[in-house]
């Protein structure tokens, strides 16, 4: 008689989907009973230290008593009242937060569900405004190569059409435009050519451009590339220059991840439309914002199309407001920078043996971001339970195994997690 631990599993890999998996080839999968500070216990009762932050969006770590009280306290006045015709005081006060921390020209907020939600209102954003400007022929967006902006039709199509996850619907989505992807890791590294396609493509479709987005900085799950701040730089001169919306997409970048409290401040950059989502709530709940301009807000409410045609059921939900506004206060009044700072250096150092390996194609560290690229694609069903034998948890992609540390991870903790990184690694034939 399987064991309750061992009928979990098996009526999981039978009937749930995972992301990004298939149930004829189900991938292994490991019950969590519980989750503190920067551990998962399993079910068996086996810890494991967390290199993922959840998909980077557990920042502070599980369980923090600070964001438990904060979800309590709003618990025993609502959980959950319609957005529409209605407002409440943790939305405003969110709201305040966000404005008061980004860029002095984003004024205006669109609360959302999710990251690939708040990705798709900063598109309808985009093509609304011009319309409202009187050129609705402007309907198309312009990206880099290995972007990544979520799952939903209007997110997917602006994620790399080839060698993204989502080629199979290639067929079916809105056809957008796609640059080189900027080979310049550094500013050293920066020239001209770096920049020349986006350039080409904003010179010849212009009228056709609704805006650019991007992912500042750091391109997250279509490649865990990283590219110098003064390519962003360039990119917002040309998006002026040529007369289209500048999007960015902060929602893996955002909050102390890449060392500033958002990425484009690196480059010292605007956004005209901004992406955030998955650190915002420290990781307890879905939320995700769209903040625009008063340029962008004002050009559409005062022409012809004035209604953001958009608006969630769970928009604006009073329980992830709160525990927003507490993980934002914890972050902020934290020495998040020092944190943060002192993990890029540990993964500089401990990650760095890992370039002599033959499997290794390359290694890369931003911020609290560390990344070791392979020559071949992993085997997920081999390489996930190798690393929770070693007791910790990593969460390996395509060619990629990287880390995206809670920011209170110790020292210690973390050197199990590069150990165990380049142990298994090293095990690669």
């Amino acid at each position: 008689m399987p064991s309750q631990y061992q009928q979990l599993i098996e009526f999981d890999q039978q009937h749930i989907w995972h992301p990004y998996t298939s149930l004829n080839h189900p991938t292994p999968v490991f019950p969590v009973e519980s989750a503190s500070g920067v551990r998962l216990k399993l079910a068996d009762g086996h810890e494991l230290i967390d290199g993922m932050s959840s998909w980077w969006a557990a920042v502070h770590g599980y369980n923090h008593p600070a964001l438990n009280a904060a979800v309590e306290e709003q618990l025993k006045k609502m959980s959950h009242v319609m957005f529409g015709g209605l407002t409440h005081q943790p939305a405003v006060d969110l709201a305040k937060t966000l404005i008061d921390i980004t860029h002095e020209d984003l004024q205006h907020v669109f609360f959302a569900d999710s990251g690939s939600v708040s990705v798709e209102v900063a598109m309808k954003m985009a093509i609304q405004y011009w319309a409202s400007k009187g050129q609705p022929q402007k309907q198309r967006l312009l990206t880099i190569e290995n972007a990544y902006h979520g799952d939903t039709f209007g997110a997917m199509a602006v994620c790399d059409p080839d060698n993204g996850m989502h080629h199979l619907f290639k067929g079916v989505l809105a056809k957008h435009f796609f640059a080189k992807r900027p080979h310049c890791k550094d500013s050293k590294h920066y020239d001209q050519e770096a920049i020349a396609d986006l350039q080409r493509l904003l010179e010849v479709h212009q009228s056709s451009i609704a805006a650019v987005i991007l992912e500042p900085i750091v391109q997250g799950a279509g490649g865990m590339h990283f590219y110098s701040p003064a390519y962003l730089k360039k990119a917002r001169e040309l998006c002026d220059e040529f007369d289209v919306l500048l999007i960015l997409d902060e929602i893996a970048t955002g909050f102390g991840r890449t060392g500033s409290l958002f990425a484009y401040q690196q480059a010292n950059v605007c956004a005209d439309i901004l992406c955030v989502g998955k650190a915002l709530t420290g990781g307890y709940m879905s939320l995700a914002a769209t903040l625009c301009s008063s340029k962008v807000a004002n050009g559409i409410g005062g022409g012809e199309y004035p209604t953001l045609m958009h608006g969630p059921t769970f928009m604006a939900n009073p329980l992830a407001c709160a525990v927003a506004n507490a993980s934002l206060k914890l972050l902020l009044d934290s020495p998040w920078q020092q944190r943060v700072q002192a993990i890029e250096q540990q993964l500089r150092i401990e990650l760095e043996p890992c370039r002599n390996l033959a499997a290794v194609k390359d290694v890369r560290i931003k911020g609290a971001i560390g990344v070791v690229e392979l020559h071949k694609p992993i085997d997920i069903h081999w390489m996930q339970p190798r690393f929770v034998e070693l007791g910790v948890w990593v969460r390996p992609f395509s060619n990629l195994v990287y880390v995206m540390p809670p920011y209170i991870m110790k020292a210690a903790d973390l050197s199990q997690i590069t150990s165990a990184m380049q142990q298994v690694v090293s095990e690669i034939t």
